[in-house]
């Protein structure tokens, strides 16, 4: 897909599924292909999310397209900010560490969020 000027791949992430941090990881694991060895927590999420545009990195089924991003189009993301307050700020968070430590390594940023009721 793209924007007019930014290529881009969706993503969907169901938050209704999120429930708890395994409900977290477990939906982000699934949607993205992370690696059986994927540690399930912030830590891994945010190295595995960092690689989107590297498919040799091995750290995610999803990849963005060539100079462009990845978009995780939020669904029922005001519930979800209600029922799971540490872990939407904690999305929002990681995300935004995700671009800042790519621009800190020269890259480009590779994830974009988007939210939907």
């Amino acid at each position: 897909m793209t924007n007019g000027s930014v290529p881009f791949k969706q993503v969907a992430i169901d938050a209704s599924e999120i429930r708890d941090w395994p409900s977290f990881h477990a939906v982000f694991a699934k949607a993205f292909g992370f690696p059986d060895f994927y540690g399930r927590n912030m830590d891994a999420w945010i190295d595995s999310m960092t690689d989107l545009d590297d498919p040799s990195a091995g750290m995610s089924k999803v990849h963005s397209p060539p100079d462009g991003i990845v978009l995780v189009k939020v669904l029922n993301a005001k519930a979800f900010s209600k029922r799971c307050p540490e872990q939407y700020r904690a999305l929002n968070d990681c995300s935004a560490f995700v671009n800042w430590r790519r621009l800190e390594q020269g890259s480009a940023p590779v994830l974009a969020l988007s939210y939907h009721e």
